[in-house]
């Protein structure tokens, strides 16, 4: 069963060199553990999504043109999350505020390449 995300959940990106957390915005009345429960609509980058620390994607400019410079060595440069979507909720009949619930396993694709993912989802206890 998936279990709801949390204000306290931490979301990561493959070619990210560290996790994230996940900042709600959204004006949830739900709470899950004693936090704040996520939507499918807490997806803004950096203000919801934060950096994965370095992007060794070659598909992020930054990174791209730091390992040009570097003469093909690979450089990662810092990380900008570009999400190319919303986050796919599993979760669809679990309805907060007139949205999809953020729940383990759901994905967002970033248009630098690779998928973010939910990691930790910030508590135990409540499942959908």
């Amino acid at each position: 069963m998936p279990q709801m995300i949390n204000s306290a959940g931490t979301s990561s990106c493959p070619f990210g060199s560290a996790p994230a957390p996940i900042k709600i915005t959204n004006s949830s009345k739900v709470i899950a553990s004693g936090s704040m429960t996520a939507t499918i609509a807490d997806a803004a980058p950096m203000t919801n999504i934060g950096p994965f620390g370095l992007c060794s994607s070659m598909m992020n400019p930054a990174t791209a043109s730091a390992t040009a410079a570097a003469l093909g060595v690979l450089t990662p440069m810092p990380c900008t999350p570009v999400p190319a979507g919303p986050w796919t909720s599993n979760a669809p009949k679990v309805i907060i505020e007139g949205k999809p619930c953020l729940c383990t396993g759901a994905v967002m694709q970033c248009a630098y390449g690779g998928t973010i993912q939910i990691v930790s989802p910030g508590q135990a206890k409540d499942m959908v």
